[in-house]
C-alpha cells in the first residue's frame, strides 16, 4: 500500500491538478477536431458558387448590401426562378435570414429554400422549405409530389414577422427532416421513400405571379 507523508502533499495535489488540466485540454481539443465546421455559402459581394437553374433568368438575381435579391417589388415575376449552389449536400444544417415583400393584390408573393434538389430541363426538383402567406413553414416537394407536410403555425404565428427579416433553419440527417422559422419547429418529417435522392443542391426560389421581392443573407451550412 502506497502512503504519502505530509511534506509530499503539495507536490501530490499539484500533480493531480496538472493531470486534470491536461485531460481537460485534451477533451477540448478532441471536441474541436470532431465538431463539424460551419461555413458561409455567400461571400457577401458576388454570386460565386451559385448559378441559376435556367440561365434565361440570371438577371433576376443580384447582390447588394451583403444581400442576395430576386425581384424588385415592381415587376411581376414571369416564372419560378432558382439560384442554386454548385456543390451538393446530404446531411447538414442550413441557416439563413430571409425577407419576403410584395403586394398580394398583384399576384402570388412566395419564395422557398430548395434542398437535396437537382435541376432537370431547367426545372428544380426536390424538397422545398416554403416561405409566404398560406405556406409558412410547409415542406413541399417541388415538381415531384407537391406538399408533403403543412407547417405547424400554432407557435410560429406569434413570432413570425411578415415583410421583415426572419430566420430559417433546415436540418437533415438521413431520412429525418426538420424545418424551423425564428427558432420554432414547423416540420418534423421522416422520408419513407428510399428512391428519393438523399443529396443535392441548395437553392433559393422566387415564385412566379405577383410583383414581389425576396432577400437572403447570412447563409451558412454545417455538414454532418
Amino acid at each position: 500500500m502506497c502512503s504519502i507523508v505530509p511534506s509530499q502533499l503539495p507536490k501530490y495535489f499539484g500533480l493531480l491538478a496538472l493531470v486534470s488540466l491536461l485531460a481537460a485540454l485534451f477533451s477540448v481539443s478532441l471536441h474541436a477536431q470532431t465538431s463539424p465546421p460551419t461555413v458561409s455559402l455567400f461571400d457577401g459581394k458576388t454570386l460565386n458558387g451559385w448559378k441559376t437553374a435556367n440561365p434565361d433568368y440570371q438577371s433576376w438575381w443580384s447582390v447588394a448590401d451583403s444581400v442576395i435579391r430576386s425581384g424588385d417589388g415592381k415587376k411581376k415575376i414571369p416564372a419560378n426562378t432558382y439560384l442554386h449552389t454548385l456543390k451538393e449536400y446530404g446531411d447538414f444544417e442550413f441557416r439563413c435570414l430571409f425577407r419576403l415583400t410584395g403586394d398580394p393584390a398583384t399576384g402570388m408573393i412566395n419564395s422557398g429554400i430548395q434542398y437535396r434538389s437537382f435541376v432537370k430541363d431547367g426545372k428544380m426538383i426536390g424538397y422545398q422549405a416554403d416561405i409566404g402567406d398560406g405556406y409558412w413553414g410547409d415542406l413541399y416537394d417541388e415538381h415531384r409530389r407537391a406538399k408533403l407536410v403543412g407547417g405547424d403555425l400554432s407557435t410560429l404565428r406569434h413570432v413570425l414577422r411578415p415583410g421583415e427579416w426572419n430566420s430559417y433553419i433546415v436540418r437533415c440527417r438521413g431520412n429525418h427532416h426538420e424545418l424551423y422559422i425564428n427558432g420554432v419547429k414547423t416540420v418534423d418529417y421522416v422520408e419513407k421513400d428510399n428512391s428519393i435522392p438523399a443529396k443535392g443542391v441548395i437553392a433559393m426560389q422566387i415564385h412566379s405571379g405577383g410583383a414581389g421581392q425576396v432577400e437572403f443573407r447570412d447563409l451558412t451550412i454545417t455538414e454532418f
